[in-house]
């Protein structure tokens, strides 16, 4: 009788998550992760077709922070190839972010800005 609980963890098929998970590159986690905080942020923006229904300006300063210091922590992990449409998404955003502010960030403050200097729209 096979149990796929795994007893060191409780969770159904950790060990095989781990080992699929260990086969795929950094690179390929990275890029991932950081495409997960553009999608997120795009939505606290206010970007998708439901638009206000999800917008939380909070919540994307969080997500475009965090998109920023990850793309800043990796830079030299990652080639060009992968950085280069991720820093441009990512401004991107900062844009829709200080367009959506009521009361706009100074030049420099706005989130992730600390990682890329001042985004000016």
């Amino acid at each position: 009788m096979s149990d796929a609980t795994t007893p060191s963890t409780g969770n159904p098929g950790f060990d095989d998550m781990a080992r699929d998970i260990a086969e795929v590159p950094a690179v390929e986690v990275i890029v991932t992760v950081a495409v997960n905080l553009m999608s997120a942020a795009a939505v606290k923006l206010g970007l998708t077709e439901e638009g206000e229904q999800h917008k939380d300006l909070d919540e994307a300063r969080k997500l475009v922070q965090a998109l920023a210091g990850l793309l800043d922590a990796s830079a030299t992990e990652i080639s060009t190839f992968h950085a280069s449409p991720l820093r441009d998404g990512l401004k991107s955003l900062q844009l829709a972010f200080r367009e959506a502010s009521l009361v706009p960030d100074e030049p420099g403050h706005g989130p992730g800005e600390k990682y890329t200097g001042p985004v000016y729209g």
